[in-house]
């Protein structure tokens, strides 16, 4: 009796910081949580954006031309979840206008995939 309650008191100690530790990461801004890009000229934020609208042109038969990245965050998810506002214009020199991508980049994979672009 006495060793299953050493074993149970045992357990509790382990078992109670793990799982505060995992609340208070979804709870506080943990994996899942959007994180601000800072550096909107990084060459691999410029990357996805220049996929999302080359991606988009693909499947829509549009010509838009890359801009530059108006703002974004990022998403730890089943792999790296890129929530863009990308400035693009049209190839045949038209106006600027803002475009609204999501873009999912799996690096062990080494693949990306677009999972959704419109206009804002």
């Amino acid at each position: 009796m006495m060793m299953m309650m050493k074993s149970l008191i045992c357990i509790s100690l382990i078992l109670i910081p793990l799982v505060s530790v995992v609340e208070g990461g979804r709870l506080g801004g943990g994996y899942g949580s959007q994180k601000p890009i800072k550096n909107l000229s990084d060459p691999n934020v410029i990357a996805i954006a220049k996929y999302a609208i080359g991606e988009h042109n693909k499947q829509s038969k549009e010509n838009l031309v890359f801009v530059k990245v108006v703002e974004g965050t990022t998403q730890v998810v089943s792999g790296t979840k890129y929530n863009l506002k990308i400035a693009a214009k049209s190839g045949g020199g038209g106006k600027i206008q803002n475009y609204e991508a999501v873009v999912v980049e799996k690096l062990w994979l080494h693949s990306k995939s677009l999972e959704s672009f419109k206009a804002v």
